[in-house]
């Protein structure tokens, strides 16, 4: 197959330093799916803000994304940003901003995020509006799903539909929804519609159960690890630091040092984006060979680190995965 301009870019280009991190970390990535290996990716910060979507979206039709580990508010921002981007506001100099500043910000309906800022009233209040009917089913039926789940349900059923503000093909929870792809979203209660549920429940409209828990979303994850592990080597792709990357990599020694099973294979590649340098004591400071002491590498697993803005490299790593 011919080299697409970017990979061709990349090796003549990316020799040293964090550049040939990317390199060899994408090289790693594109052989260990061509040998039928399966690959996790897990997305901490505000990566769907920064539209990401556009190109993961494309790696999950292409399967070269096979479950998913996400932060409440990746979970949100994406569908957020399908119905309502013409609605942003895009704030260039958001680091000269004064606390006044601020404050206009929230006094005229928009929450920031760097240099974004999502509208109240065309993003997250349309979303509330239709969640809150798909819970209301689910507690009229007597039902239980995973956050995820319930977003699945408000896609599929095209709910939302009516307000698409972009293209559909550049959503990823859209397309991870039309492949029913695995999710996990540890610690939703932080995000925002996580935070709505929770008040839903304070006025007693609903009971916490409803909304499956994380505890129930660790199991999901054991049998998803055990079953798949059995025929794929499985793959550790992490975007940021936090619960979303903490939370999945931890499956591989509860499998084996907390329940027993003796034949769990270890994450058999592992890559990790991220501006946070090695410090003392920090989970998204820490080298991949202090996992290796957790048992959740190997001493041979392809390991790398990338210190740099995951905004420009994960799409780069991805284009060159997909030979775009």
């Amino acid at each position: 197959m011919k080299e697409s301009p970017i990979t061709s870019f990349i090796k003549k280009y990316f020799l040293h330093f964090n550049a040939l991190s990317l390199s060899e970390a994408a090289k790693s990535y594109k052989s260990h799916i061509q040998k039928n290996g399966k690959m996790m990716i897990t997305i901490a910060g505000a990566m769907s803000t920064s539209e990401l979507g556009k190109i993961l979206a494309e790696m999950i039709r292409k399967d070269q994304v096979h479950i998913i580990s996400c932060t409440g508010a990746n979970l949100e921002e994406d569908i957020l940003n399908l119905i309502a981007n013409s609605h942003y506001k895009i704030i260039p100099n958001y680091r000269d901003l004064t606390p006044d500043q601020e404050k206009n910000i929230l006094k005229e309906g928009y929450s920031r995020v760097t240099d974004t800022c999502i509208p109240e009233e065309q993003a997250f209040k349309k979303l509330q509006k239709h969640i809150l009917n798909i819970w209301k089913i689910a507690h009229q039926k007597k039902e239980r799903y995973f956050p995820h789940e319930y977003i699945y349900q408000l896609l599929l059923k095209d709910i939302l539909k009516p307000y698409y503000n972009i293209d559909p093909k550049n959503s990823w929870v859209l397309a991870a929804a039309k492949k029913n792809l695995p999710i996990i979203v540890p610690g939703w209660e932080d995000s925002t519609i996580g935070n709505i549920y929770a008040s839903c429940c304070i006025k007693k409209m609903f009971s916490p159960s409803l909304v499956k828990s994380g505890i129930e979303y660790m199991i999901y994850l054991a049998k998803w690890y055990q079953k798949e592990s059995n025929k794929h080597k499985i793959g550790f792709f992490q975007i940021g630091g936090g619960i979303s990357g903490d939370f999945p990599i931890c499956v591989v020694p509860m499998l084996s040092q907390d329940i027993g099973y003796k034949s769990i294979p270890h994450w058999s590649y592992f890559c990790q984006i991220s501006d946070s340098t090695t410090s003392y004591g920090s989970y998204s400071g820490a080298i991949p060979n202090e996992k290796i002491t957790w048992g959740k590498l190997e001493k041979d697993t392809p390991k790398f680190v990338i210190e740099s803005d995951a905004t420009i490299v994960a799409p780069l790593i991805f284009a060159y995965v997909l030979n775009m």
